[in-house]
């Protein structure tokens, strides 16, 4: 459980404690559930301001909730990631703009994006409500693993996400991540749609990756989380969700 509450302490604000265990290679499956867990605490949120905000108000509220239980640590990762892949630099050049930390416009662009994506999502998810608030997140913390598992790290001499690429992800490091796809049968008939939209996204993140770096950055992670989760709650109020 020590990996458990690392994974919570590294991409959470949530108050667990203080310690000193830091292992990225045992932490990485983890994220999933630390993804569901923000799924739940977000649920939870929504259920109650539902009775006093109307569902447009609400949606804005869960955003912003959910950006500070992480501590808007993968909306940094986003704005890094657009203001390097955006520049048409050469690949090092691309990897200098995302080590600074100071925003640019596309960063900036790509945030208000996303989160407006994130607004329009949850404001229009009425069928199964809290089952895909809560699994939303759990999806978008799997696609940080399959960008781990499918492309090297960019910064071999080191970086943030350089500790969880010390060795390549095992079968069984995606058992938290085929649970989050189990409890998909939750929703129904709906669990083909997240299942089939997440791995387009995700692929399609992957590829971008692979043709304009040819490798992936902790940023980048970050940015494929929040992505897939505006464009899976995107997806939630289309089809006959609403």
């Amino acid at each position: 459980m020590k990996n458990l509450f690392a994974a919570i302490r590294f991409i959470t604000v949530l108050p667990i404690g203080q310690s000193e265990h830091f292992d990225a290679v045992g932490m990485a499956p983890w994220f999933p559930a630390v993804g569901l867990l923000l799924g739940c605490a977000l649920a939870a949120f929504d259920h109650a301001i539902t009775r006093i905000w109307n569902p447009q108000a609400a949606a804005v509220l869960d955003v912003v909730f959910l950006a500070a239980l992480t501590g808007a640590f993968h909306i940094d990762g986003l704005a890094d990631t657009a203001d390097g892949l955006f520049s048409h630099r050469s690949r090092e050049r691309m990897l200098e703009i995302m080590k600074d930390s100071r925003i640019g416009a596309m960063g900036v662009v790509a945030v208000v994006s996303v989160l407006a994506l994130k607004w329009v999502g949850i404001s229009g998810i009425s069928a199964q409500r809290a089952a895909w608030l809560v699994l939303v997140p759990g999806y978008s913390r799997s696609a940080m693993l399959l960008g781990m598992a499918m492309l090297e790290y960019g910064r071999p001499e080191g970086g943030t996400g350089h500790p969880f690429f010390a060795r390549k992800l095992r079968w069984r490091d995606f058992g938290v991540a085929v649970v989050t796809v189990l409890f998909s049968f939750a929703l129904g008939g709906s669990f083909l749609l997240i299942n089939a939209g997440f791995l387009v996204i995700t692929a399609a993140l992957i590829a971008y990756y692979r043709r304009r770096l040819g490798s992936v950055t902790g940023d980048m992670l970050g940015a494929m989380a929040e992505i897939n989760e505006a464009l899976l709650f995107l997806l939630a109020s289309a089809g006959g969700m609403r």
